[in-house]
């Protein structure tokens, strides 16, 4: 195999933008800082974090996106790469796990649109059900969840935003929820230019949609957290970290 024909491969199977951390709007300046300061850790002359394969693709991600016409092509590319729906690997249905998992969903969803646009992080309903490939039917009672935690707030369009808290949460626990980080790493991020018309499409196609009727609340039954969260669901909203239950001390 060529270098060429090697290089085209390794960039249909790693994002540079999440291999650097870094938003697909970042400026050229960004792009070098944060080059500089990962070189200076993957650098195999460093002895406590070298690595020199993390060396070559962080020298092959910057190579790319540092070049104004190498880095449209590789944009280019990223967005013939369709998204899996999160339904087609993680459970949303399971009695236990199910709403646990759609909440963390709802979180990655949000989490990627405020890293891709800091500006423009709003996201719609139906960009939600989408991204998330299963009914909105089924996510009234997580949506809410989310806003009376304070992850999640609700604009007068009626699109939803992660919230400094939720960010916090997202990056303190996506080591604690395999899912979460799963969701986190997987697809891209779409960028500001994707971003807007959409939203401005899927705002004007909620606004004429007939209202849809919520399922009766008997049909499920009560949602359990998972016993790994310690103690069930309780209707009323504790002080401190969510899931409930994580933390024992701040319960009566």
């Amino acid at each position: 195999m060529s270098r060429n024909a090697k290089n085209r491969l390794e960039s249909l199977m790693i994002d540079y933008y999440e291999f650097l951390q870094i938003s697909p709007n970042a400026d050229v300046d960004t792009i070098h800082r944060v080059y500089r300061f990962l070189a200076a850790r993957f650098h195999p002359d460093n002895p406590g974090s070298g690595n020199p394969e993390h060396f070559r693709m962080l020298k092959t991600a910057y190579d790319v996106l540092s070049d104004r016409v190498r880095r449209a092509q590789y944009d280019a590319s990223r967005r013939q790469q369709p998204s899996e729906p999160f339904s087609e690997s993680i459970d949303f249905m399971d009695s236990m796990e199910g709403e646990l998992n759609r909440r963390l969903a709802v979180l990655a969803v949000l989490y990627h649109r405020r890293r891709a646009s800091t500006n423009l992080p709003e996201v719609s309903l139906a960009e939600i059900e989408d991204r998330m490939g299963f009914p909105r039917d089924y996510l009234e009672f997580t949506l809410w969840y989310l806003l009376k935690k304070g992850y999640v707030s609700k604009g007068d369009n009626a699109q939803y935003t992660l919230t400094a808290d939720g960010v916090d949460f997202v990056e303190a626990h996506r080591v604690d929820f395999p899912n979460l980080n799963k969701m986190l790493t997987s697809g891209r991020e779409p960028t500001a230019e994707e971003i807007e018309p959409k939203n401005k499409q899927v705002a004007g196609a909620e606004s004429e949609a007939p209202a849809r009727s919520s399922p009766p609340a008997s049909a499920s039954g009560p949602i359990i957290l998972p016993s790994s969260m310690e103690v069930p669901y309780e209707p009323e909203i504790q002080p401190g970290g969510w899931p409930p239950g994580r933390d024992r001390s701040s319960r009566d």
